[in-house]
C-alpha cells in the first residue's frame, strides 16, 4: 500500500542523492551489505532487550535500502542481478528482526510458547512474499493487501517503541499477514481462472502420454525407495 502510494514521491527526493553517491564511488552492492550488517547488528541488540536502540539501528536500516536504487540508476547498472540481490537481503532482514524479537521474548521470564509468534509472522510474511514472485514469473499481478513489507516494518517499529505493546502488535500483524496472504491467493487465482486455456486433443493425447510414463516410472522406483528406507 505505502510502496505503490508514495514510491514515486520518494524517488524523486533520493535520486540527487544517489547521483552524489555515485560520485564518491559507493556502488549499489556496498549499501546492500551495509544493510546487511546493520539488520546483524539489530537483531542482537533486540534480542538483549534494547528494544528502543533496535528501532534506531532498524530505522538506520531503511536508508541503504532505499538509496541502493537510485545509485545504480545512476551508476547505470541496473539490473536483475541488482534486483535480486536486494530482494534477498530484504528477507534477511526480516528474518533477522523477527529472529531478535523470538530471542528476546524467549528469554523472558514465563514466557512459554509466546516466543513461536515471531516465527509465526515471519512464515506468513514468507507466503505473501512468495505468492508475489510466484505470481509475477507467472505473468499474473499479486501486489497489494494491507500488510505490504512497509507496513509490518511500520507496525513492528510500534512494538519496539512501546514494549508493553509489543505481544498485542505480534498478534495483530500476523492476522494481517494472513489476511494478505487470502487476499493475494483470491486476485491471483482469479486472474488464472480467466485465461485458463483449453487443450487440444492433440495437447491432451500427449499431456496422457507423459502422465502414464511419469507414473511408470515412479511405479518402477517405488521398490528402491522401500528398500533405501
Amino acid at each position: 500500500m505505502f510502496d505503490g502510494n508514495w514510491r514515486r514521491g520518494v524517488d524523486q527526493v533520493v535520486k540527487p542523492i544517489g547521483r552524489n553517491l555515485h560520485r564518491a564511488g559507493i556502488t549499489a552492492d556496498m549499501l546492500t551489505i551495509l544493510g546487511l550488517l546493520m539488520s546483524a547488528a539489530m537483531a542482537v541488540v533486540v534480542g538483549m532487550g534494547y528494544l528502543q536502540l533496535g528501532l534506531v539501528l532498524l530505522a538506520a536500516t531503511a536508508i541503504p535500502d532505499l538509496l541502493d536504487g537510485p545509485v545504480s540508476k545512476a551508476a547505470g547498472t541496473s539490473s536483475d542481478r541488482g534486483a535480486f540481490f536486494d530482494s534477498t537481503a530484504d528477507r534477511v532482514t526480516d528474518a533477522m528482526l523477527l529472529g531478535g524479537i523470538a530471542w528476546y521474548l524467549a528469554s523472558q521470564p514465563g514466557a512459554g510458547r509466546i516466543s513461536v509468534l515471531p516465527f509465526a509472522v515471519m512464515a506468513s510474511s514468507s507466503l505473501i512474499s512468495y505468492q508475489r514472485a510466484k505470481a509475477e514469473s507467472l505473468g499474473y499481478d499479486a501486489k497489494g493487501g494491507l500488510m505490504e513489507r512497509a507496513e509490518r516494518i511500520l507496525v513492528l517499529a510500534v512494538g519496539l517503541l512501546f514494549e508493553g505493546l509489543l505481544i498485542p502488535v505480534l498478534w495483530v500483524l500476523l492476522v494481517a499477514t494472513i489476511g494478505t496472504a487470502i487476499y493475494r491467493f483470491q486476485k491471483v487465482w482469479k486472474q488464472a481462472s480467466k485465461d485458463r486455456p483449453t487443450p487440444a486433443p492433440r495437447e491432451r493425447a500427449e499431456w496422457r502420454t507423459r502422465r502414464r510414463a511419469r507414473d511408470q516410472r515412479r511405479s518402477s522406483a517405488s521398490p528402491r525407495r522401500a528398500r533405501r528406507s
